[in-house]
């Protein structure tokens, strides 16, 4: 028996699918954006027509001729359709009447085709009433019933039809279409259980039956009539400005919505500050402390009177506003000169603001030195004050009590010292490319000793000093060797040095100085000493040149070598 009941609910759930159906494809294909469709109303009256399944489950002992107890029992009955009709006394609550047939009258007298287990010649009809509970919910619609009434049952065997009483309780789920004005819905599927009982009597064919039935059911429903609830006053109230502070004006304004036009509006207020009567008001916020401030307001209409006597003819509403604390002041401060030595005052310049234009006081103070002054501006004096940031803080304080800081700096810095002169490196003659003439001044060391004149012509109280240098090698040459003129050699390359200068450029001989140096090359190092600068000091391994003892050489051209060896400079003994 459990088995079979099983089987039947799949089958019940099955066909509430395929029910189902229709109403699903029609979801998918409805404008999304307009949310499908709005019911008119909820309906007053239902009419239902639909397939229906019913699946019994009961055992009939009944005496057959001859003596003999039969056991039948009854089959599924897929031949079935159902009727119902409900009235609706509210949006919720409702009577029903129904009317069930499964298989009832297809032979008249039914015709004994075996027991019901293989011959299947059951058969009910069932006529019922009760109460009905349904919860609109837009396009869907799920409901609950409970009948009772009478079942003209047939039996499983051979046992004639009998009345007997019938209870039956359920619960389905309705589908709103747009179809014919959206009157019609589909009963997606409608699910009871049912219990019947049938006394066939005691004679042949006789026996009694207990039946519990599972019944599953589909089809439309068709509406008609709705329940359209007058709709109740609406009140919205306002306050303008929602942001005030202590003391400025407040206006309050009522609007109703669903009055009627004939009928009698009364409006009422309550709540601090507030003075009038009617749509609009207004509020004394003076002396309001900071915060949320709410004033309940309500309209009530009617015959003048009685305004108000019924639920529909009340609204009420809140207005709130917000009292704000007065802003605090801002300020910003700068300082000029943002720079300055030890001793000297900078202007500290401060911008106070107050929202409100409330009166300001301005203060000052500095982590170092004295700052005096009032107002927008004060004088900052760094005297006694060590170098390096000073921080100034500048203050705005109003009349509330509230206060608002900023910072600027300044920096004290030390006087400037120039850096004393020091002796700059100019350019290097070489002599290495004329060995019959190794301390004439050639005419590719032009350039360097142009560069050196027009240095002096720039910085006229700076001077010049050409160093001579001599390599090893030349020093071992035999002929300086024993004679020392090697390190006339070195004094020669620079005296030489100093007379083209001199000589081509047209440079004071006061302002050049001439050396002999250590450096292993066959050069003259020339030098810029600026004024102030030490030579002496700034370079080592010098030896001033005797300009007495060593004279310069004529620039000889180079024909006149063999002349040159024979004027050759011998060292002074």
């Amino acid at each position: 028996m459990h088995l079979r009941l099983s089987r039947s609910l799949v089958h019940v759930l099955a066909l509430a699918c395929m029910a189902a159906l229709p109403a699903v494809a029609h979801a998918q294909v409805a404008p999304a954006a307009s949310g499908g469709f709005a019911s008119p109303g909820t309906p007053k009256w239902d009419v239902f027509v639909g397939y229906s399944y019913l699946s019994p489950s009961g055992t009939v002992n009944t005496p057959i001729p001859g003596g003999t107890i039969l056991p039948g029992s009854y089959d599924s009955v897929v031949n079935g359709q159902i009727l119902s009709g409900s009235y609706f006394l509210n949006h919720y609550l409702g009577i029903q009447a129904e009317a069930g047939i499964h298989e009832w009258g297809i032979t008249n007298p039914p015709t004994f085709y075996g027991n019901g287990t293989t011959g299947n010649d059951d058969g009910f009809l069932t006529l019922s009433g009760g109460l009905i509970a349904r919860y609109p919910r837009g396009k869907f619609t799920p409901f609950v019933h409970v009948l009772g009434g009478e079942a003209l049952i047939d039996g499983p065997v051979h046992n004639p039809f009998t009345w007997g009483p019938v209870i039956t309780g359920g619960a389905g789920l309705d589908y709103l279409t747009p179809w014919f004005h959206r009157r019609l819905s589909i009963r997606i599927f409608q699910l009871d259980y049912e219990y019947m009982h049938a006394d066939f009597g005691t004679g042949t064919w006789g026996g009694v039956a207990n039946i519990r039935a599972i019944r599953g059911s589909a089809g439309i429903v068709l509406h008609h009539g709705t329940f359209v609830p007058r709709e109740g006053l609406s009140l919205a109230c306002s306050a303008s400005p929602a942001e005030v502070y202590a003391g400025d004006p407040v206006t309050l304004s009522a609007m109703a919505g669903g009055l009627e036009p004939k009928a009698n509006a009364i409006y009422s207020w309550s709540g601090a500050g507030i003075s009038g009567t009617g749509e609009s008001i207004s509020v004394n916020t003076a002396g309001m402390a900071p915060g949320v401030q709410s004033v309940d307001c309500a309209v009530r209409e009617g015959k003048p009177g009685s305004e108000g006597s019924r639920a529909w003819q009340n609204a009420k509403s809140t207005a709130m506003f917000t009292v704000k604390v007065f802003d605090a002041p801002t300020v910003s401060c700068s300082a000029s000169p943002a720079t300055i030595t030890p001793g000297e005052s900078s202007t500290i310049t401060a911008m106070g603001v107050s929202p409100q234009n409330r009166p300001l006081v301005y203060t000052y103070s500095a982590t170092v030195g004295s700052i005096t002054g009032t107002g927008a501006s004060a004088v900052y004096s760094s005297t006694g004050a060590p170098t390096g940031t000073v921080t100034i803080n500048c203050t705005v304080s109003d009349d509330k009590s509230q206060t608002a800081s900023a910072s600027t700096s300044v920096t004290i810095t030390a006087p400037y010292v120039a850096p004393a002169p020091r002796t700059q490196a100019l350019c290097s003659i070489s002599f290495t490319k004329d060995p019959l003439r190794p301390t004439r001044v050639d005419n590719e060391a032009k350039a360097c000793l142009d560069e050196v004149a027009l240095d002096l012509a720039r910085q006229p109280d700076a001077k010049a000093v050409v160093v001579g240098n001599v390599t090893t090698a030349e020093k071992l040459l035999p002929a300086n060797a024993k004679s020392g003129l090697a390190q006339s050699m070195a004094a020669l390359r620079a005296v030489n040095t100093k007379a083209y200068l001199v000589g081509e450029k047209g440079i004071d001989p006061s302002r050049i100085a001439v050396a002999t140096g250590s450096a292993e090359a066959s050069s003259v190092e020339d030098y810029l000493v600026p004024a102030g600068a030490n030579f002496a000091s700034d370079l080592t391994g010098i030896t001033p040149v005797d300009e007495t003892m060593v004279k310069p050489q004529a620039r000889l051209p180079l024909g006149a070598t063999h002349a040159a060896k024979k004027r050759a400079v011998k060292p002074v003994k």
